[in-house]
This record gives C-alpha cells, structure tokens and sequence, in this order.
C-alpha cells in the first residue's frame, strides 16, 4: 500500500519587497526585503534592442532579455509555491508530498535571487499572488495579465485545485504542475539564448535540468 502522509507544516511565502538601504535578502520567506533600487542602470550599447547590453551601478552587464526572464519567471515561481501552500492539510501519497516539498525549497531562494537581480539592475519587481497571501486580508490579486505566460493557471484554474476534494487534488495538482513546470522551461530555454547575464543563464540552465527531472518524476507519479 503506498504510504500517505499529511502536508501540516505551515510555511511563510511572503516575497521580497524594496526597503532600507540594504541589497541583501534575509534567508527566511517570511522577513525577505529588497534594497531601495540601486543607480539607475546605463546602456551601452545602440538602439534599446533586446540584446543590448546594459551595465549596472555594481558593474554587472545584462540585457532586456534578462529582465524579462526574471520578471515573468517571479510570478511563476510564485504560482508555483501557492500550488504547494494549497497542499496543506491533505492527504498525499508521500512521494507527491516529497516533490512538493522539494518545488518549494527551490523555488523560494530563487524568487530572492531573481528579486536581487532586478533591485540591482533598477527594475520593478513584479506583484505575485503570494505578496497577497500573506496579506491580513487575504484578498488575491487581479493575475488576469499572467493568464498568457506559458505554463500559467488562470485564476479558473487555481480555484478548481483548491477546490478539489483530497481525492481528486494529487492527481489534478501533478497534471497542472507538470504544464507548468513545461512553461517555465520554455522560458528558461528563451533566457539560455538571447540572455546576457552569466548568473541569469546559468539559473535558467539548472531550472531546465531540474524540472526537466521532476517532470519526468511526475509522469511516474501520475
């Protein structure tokens, strides 16, 4: 018979906001705080294209590219974690809850490196739905504008998950989390070939390795 286990340790999911003058991230979810934004960012290279290299205050070279690799792939990650928040209290088959588990002690600190990236390079960090998770009202927010990132659920899509009785939640969570581990992918894959960032790269080479794999565990799984 496999073995179940209940997903009951509660786990803070706060994201990193722009506060003091500080750059660094502290190492819990819950207390993460990004700097105030650092120098504006200079170009240096012509035109504004994607593949324009920019230099940041700090020295660091990045392109449009690497923005926007960190600043949609936030906001998927975040989804992400919210899938496995919604695990909770359920009851799962413990190689499901291990994996979850796993998704989320991967995910968080890159969320926090990804965050640093855009404080460094003067870039927004965007909203995610677990900026509202955490707060007091529990309100989430308007992600209709995430709806078309690759591997996204929809709001629809969410509600139906958490929605779902615990008989039905482990085998409808891996379906969605092997679609969006595949859209995170795609998107790494996009990084890998026109970013310019070597940490950026080399971030979107290990998401592609990593949940290529956990892919491959969850078509095992289910």
């Amino acid at each position: 018979m496999t073995h179940r286990t209940t997903m009951t340790q509660p786990f803070n999911t706060a994201l990193p906001r722009r506060r003091s003058r500080r750059r660094s991230l502290t190492a819990g979810v819950a207390a993460l705080g990004l700097a105030l934004a650092l120098t504006a960012c200079g170009g240096d290279a012509d035109g504004g294209s994607d593949a324009a290299v920019m230099t940041a205050s700090d020295g660091s070279e990045f392109n449009r590219a690497d923005v926007d690799f960190a600043t949609q792939m936030i906001p998927h990650h975040a989804q992400a974690v919210q899938m496995v928040v919604m695990a909770q209290g359920r009851d799962l088959s413990a190689p499901v809850s291990s994996l979850m588990e796993d998704i989320r002690i991967a995910q968080v600190p890159e969320i926090e490196t990804m965050a640093d990236w855009l404080t460094t390079w003067d870039e927004p960090i965007p909203e995610t739905s677990l900026d509202h998770a955490n707060a007091e009202n529990g309100q989430m927010p308007d992600m209709s504008e995430m709806d078309g990132m690759e591997g996204m659920m929809s709001k629809a899509e969410m509600d139906e998950l958490d929605a779902a009785p615990d008989a039905d939640f482990e085998q409808l969570w891996l379906s969605m989390m092997r679609e969006h581990h595949a859209g995170a992918i795609s998107m790494a894959q996009a990084e890998v070939e026109d970013g310019h960032s070597p940490e950026a790269i080399a971030l979107a080479e290990e998401i592609i390795t990593s949940q290529s794999a956990e892919i491959d565990l969850m078509e095992d799984l289910g």
